[in-house]
């Protein structure tokens, strides 16, 4: 049987992968309408855009294959890293202070599964 698997991907999010892999882990697994719920409540700045991401593969889902909402849960869920932009800061006495501006890849895959 072949199963179906909906995507959605945002990718140079301005947010250390490591900040959104703590959010990401909290809804692995889960039904995508307690996912959005739980996404909606949490205080770290990086609900936002993984809420962002699952949405839109939410609509890919009930625009392109038809599917309900109600049926989805969360296959697969990753925060990758993204390219680093180094910036710099000139300290004391010559010396040279680098800042590391990091960003993120999120992918997203939901399925078909039974609801209870």
């Amino acid at each position: 049987m072949n199963e179906l698997e909906i995507r959605a991907v945002s990718r140079y999010v301005r947010m250390s992968s490591q900040k959104v892999r703590l959010v990401v882990d909290q809804v692995r697994g889960k039904w995508v309408n307690e996912a959005l719920t739980m996404l909606k409540f949490m205080p770290q700045a990086a609900a936002k855009p993984v809420y962002k991401t699952i949405r839109s593969a939410v609509a890919n889902a009930e625009e392109n294959e038809g599917l309900d909402r109600e049926d989805l849960y969360i296959a697969r869920i990753t925060a990758d890293g993204g390219p680093t932009r180094r910036w710099r800061r000139f300290g004391a006495r010559g010396r040279f202070k680098p800042i590391l501006k990091r960003s993120t890849h999120i992918t997203v895959v939901l399925k078909e599964g039974e609801t209870e």
